[in-house]
């Protein structure tokens, strides 16, 4: 996947990935269509940290997670 391209579907990609590394219980909770193409930046950048970190701590994940949350369209 080319993700250097904002788009909905590379949102929806990088959001499906990140909870699936973090294999999170309640991942309905957090959705590629709850993201806009403007916060694209920032979910990229979200997205590379985790892809390249081997393993997560609680705290870890509770800041990645928080981070998902506050890039949510209000």
């Amino acid at each position: 996947m080319n993700l250097t391209t904002p788009s909905q579907e590379n949102i929806e990609f990088m959001i499906e990935a990140v909870k699936k590394k973090l294999q999170l219980v309640n991942s309905g909770l957090i959705q590629g269509d709850d993201y806009t193409v403007d916060q694209y930046e920032d979910i990229k950048d979200l997205y590379e940290m985790v892809m390249k970190m081997p393993g997560f701590s609680v705290r870890d994940m509770e800041g990645i997670v928080t981070e998902l949350g506050s890039l949510k369209k209000k």
